[in-house]
């Protein structure tokens, strides 16, 4: 059913659709807020307009996005700061000039003294690429989460929600067990099998999805079945498992970074850096069916079809990847993109790098955690970002209640 001229969501998305990013109007994110506020807010609008009549002085609004670039680089500066200070934390004494000259001889080359070589060795062949690993996996579990939430209409699904993780989780298991144990969590069988596994299991779901039509509410059923099967089945392997093997598949399981290498930083961070402008092409059209829905979004001329499995296809993508190099970690797919809203708001052309931002920060702060409070032992990141996420998570689920 085509909404009418009163629906505040299709009327601004429509009116994105037909002026262009460089309209004065509110585009998308009015639309969220009117998806938001509904009849109160258009009550508040009405208010303030005769107010302003009233008054005989009308004022001129601020568009709905301006000064979000502005966040957008702020957020970008603060990724950058706090990531560094992230590979001073630690046993060694680094400080920010120490990472700054270890990343300019990389780089550049130079004269490696010999008072400097330990603390370079430290920084460059181990900090720097755990900390550049967490930064690419959090920030593409939260580009992953942004698009899933978008394209199925709820702000309770992750990139996991199709059965991704456990899909993943299975293949890494079975491989670990195949070889006795002796494959550990970084070799590249494991990494093949969880990546084909996520990979073959994601094409079954949208296969059955576009071959019987299914709504996005059936879609989510179909996730959550597969989901229990793929963890009773690796639970399964577990149980038929030795000491050592099953040792090796929980410490799988647990999601960490400690075996991270610039090789494993450069197949993550290309995937990850590849999928942003891509999303960011079809913002507009991911603002359509989120904020004015399916017949809504096909009025305006979006192909919502290929739209939607297009970009689950590139976040199931993107979920697998993180998924077979670092393990099983949840929540960053759910609470980043959360965040991110609170910060700049709705519209998918902001949202999407902010969450890019505010995925990777969360996991690189989890990562920094987990091996400085115990240190030397170093608690595995999959799960301090549950311990982090789960509260946060609950306070956004009771604010969002309460807003209602």
């Amino acid at each position: 059913m085509s909404p009418t001229p009163r629906d505040p969501a299709a009327t601004a998305v429509r009116a994105e659709f037909e002026k262009g990013d460089g309209a004065a109007g509110p585009g998308t994110g009015g639309a969220a807020a009117g998806v938001g506020a509904g009849a109160g807010s258009t009550g508040g609008t009405t208010a303030g307009v005769a107010a302003e009549n009233a008054a005989g002085r009308p004022r001129r609004r601020r568009p709905a996005w301006a000064g979000r670039p502005a966040v957008l680089w702020i957020g970008a500066v603060v990724s950058v700061l706090v990531s560094a200070w992230c590979v001073t934390a630690g046993t060694t004494n680094a400080g920010l000039l120490d990472v700054w000259h270890a990343v300019r001889l990389r780089v550049f080359g130079g004269v490696l003294t010999e008072d400097f070589s330990q603390t370079y060795s430290v920084i460059i062949n181990l900090r720097l690429p755990r900390v550049l690993l967490a930064f690419a996996a959090g920030a593409a579990l939260s580009l992953a989460g942004v698009v899933m939430q978008g394209l199925l209409r709820n702000p309770l699904v992750s990139p996991f929600t199709l059965g991704v993780s456990p899909a993943a989780a299975f293949g890494a298991a079975l491989a670990i067990l195949l070889t006795g144990g002796s494959a550990g969590s970084g070799s590249w069988l494991v990494i093949g099998c969880a990546l084909g596994t996520a990979l073959g299991v994601s094409a079954l779901v949208l296969g059955l999805a576009s071959a019987k039509a299914m709504s996005a509410a059936t879609l989510l059923l179909l996730g959550i079945a597969l989901t229990q099967l793929f963890e009773a089945m690796t639970a399964a392997l577990q149980f038929v498992a030795d000491e050592n093997t099953l040792q090796a598949i929980v410490r799988w399981t647990f999601g960490s970074v400690n075996d991270a290498g610039w090789s494993d930083v450069g197949l993550v961070g290309a995937c990850t850096v590849a999928a942003l402008p891509l999303l960011l092409w079809f913002s507009r059209d991911l603002n359509a069916i989120a904020f004015a829905g399916d017949d809504a979004a096909k009025s305006l001329g979006v192909h919502v079809t290929a739209v939607r499995v297009g970009l689950i296809v590139v976040s199931v993508v993107l979920a697998a990847v993180v998924v077979s190099f670092c393990g099983v970690i949840g929540f960053v797919g759910l609470v980043g993109p959360h965040i991110a809203r609170l910060a700049i708001g709705a519209d998918h052309r902001y949202l999407l790098p902010f969450s890019f931002l505010t995925g990777g920060l969360l996991l690189v702060v989890a990562d920094t955690v987990g091996r400085t409070v115990l240190a030397p032992s170093v608690i595995p990141v999959g799960i301090v970002v549950a311990f982090i996420g789960a509260p946060v998570f609950i306070n956004l689920i009771l604010t969002r209640r309460a807003a209602q």
